[in-house]
């Protein structure tokens, strides 16, 4: 286990861009502005709304504290994931998402339920490193089309893509080992 997160920290450093733009606390690499179907500015939208909906909500003690959630942003469609153990903490969360500016829609995948253990979550991160080293095999297919985010094992696909690079992408998705479940948040090209 510890070869394979060495690994995959040697990995993220060779894929992070040599040149980044700072965003606030965000930061675009040259590669990702290269290859991403975004436009600069639509990356930096997604960052400061990301940026924005984690300062609002970790304002709140109760959602700080007893829930955890993930906002992901991606061409303004921003995805909440988690979990809130009361429906009031969820609606909230919620809420507080779909006002910050120019978020367009708001996919709601909270779960009414206690926090995720630690090790829940590590093992979501290892099923989202899997997937994305997958969609590196797809032929001509781009990974950074596609963001990936892992909720219990529930692999979210999000991105800007052509309806047979969605299709390609889920079905990579779907042959990693611990995917429960593969939802897509994709924004069709054609």
């Amino acid at each position: 286990m510890k070869k394979l997160l060495l690994l995959l920290a040697i990995h993220t450093l060779f894929i992070s861009g040599c040149s980044a733009i700072k965003a606030g606390g965000a930061e675009i690499t040259g590669l990702s502005l290269l290859n991403d179907r975004r436009t600069r500015d639509a990356i930096l939208t997604d960052e400061t709304i990301e940026a924005n909906a984690s300062a609002k909500l970790n304002a709140y003690y109760d959602l700080r504290e007893k829930c955890h959630f993930n906002i992901t942003s991606y061409n303004g469609a921003v995805l909440v994931t988690g979990e809130a153990p009361k429906e009031e903490w969820g609606d909230l969360i919620i809420e507080n998402v779909r006002v910050i500016p120019n978020v367009k829609r708001a996919h709601n995948k909270l779960v009414i339920a206690n926090p995720s253990p630690l090790n829940f979550r590590a093992n979501d991160a290892l099923i989202t490193s899997r997937v994305k080293t997958a969609l590196t095999q797809i032929p001509g297919f781009d990974s950074s089309w596609v963001k990936v985010i892992t909720e219990k094992r529930t692999v979210y696909l999000m991105g800007l893509v052509h309806r047979n690079e969605g299709a390609a992408a889920i079905e990579a998705a779907r042959h990693q080992s611990d995917v429960k479940q593969i939802i897509t948040v994709f924004e069709y090209l054609d």
